[in-house]
């Protein structure tokens, strides 16, 4: 693996997951819930997930996917699913909570659950890998030492990513409240 090849793989990750997608979209309504700090759980399961994907993809497992199409349409689904119930959940939620009745805590686990739910269901991560490494990375003759470089880099770009959103977001006044967030978060 060259330098170049890496950096052309860190632009295109810091490119692709920085625009708006279903995963900022998802870290974005959590931190304006619970807080920048709370959401750390659910953001680390997004980015184990998708070195998984990233692994996965690695490991010549694009032709196992098109082998499988139909277990990935149905994980698909079921992310779509998934999504539909947590609109379903905001849709008929009160809207006249003050911010004193917001919850501040959330469990870790259930927030580390689904965010790596909602990296695993979504197979366009996967696609995005496949597109990119055959034209980038010889995957035949990666070494394991190019996966860990590989995988270290994509968990690096996504942090800083991630965490200028959840900041950004955290910083600005709350969407919900139309003020600024408690001291807590």
């Amino acid at each position: 693996m060259t330098l170049s090849a890496l950096g052309l793989f860190t632009l295109a990750l810091l490119i692709n997951p920085g625009s708006s997608c279903p995963s900022i979209v998802a870290i974005v309504s959590r931190v304006i819930a619970s807080g920048w700090r709370d959401v750390l759980p659910f953001i680390a399961a997004m980015w184990i997930g998708k070195v998984i994907w990233l692994f996965l993809a690695l490991a010549g497992l694009s032709a196992i996917a098109q082998n499988f199409e139909s277990a990935f349409q149905f994980l698909k689904y079921c992310g779509v699913a998934y999504l539909l119930w947590l609109a379903w959940k905001m849709w008929t939620q009160k809207t006249d909570e003050k911010p004193d009745d917001m919850p501040i805590h959330s469990n870790r686990w259930a927030m580390f659950a689904s965010g790596m739910a909602l990296t695993l269901g979504n197979p366009k991560i996967i696609m995005f890998y496949i597109a990119l490494l055959p034209t980038l990375i010889d995957i035949t003759g990666a070494s394991y030492t190019d996966w860990m470089i590989l995988g270290g880099f994509t968990a690096l770009c996504l942090a800083s990513v991630d965490l200028t959103w959840a900041r950004a977001c955290a910083s600005r006044p709350s969407v919900v409240t139309h003020t600024a967030r408690p001291a807590h978060c």
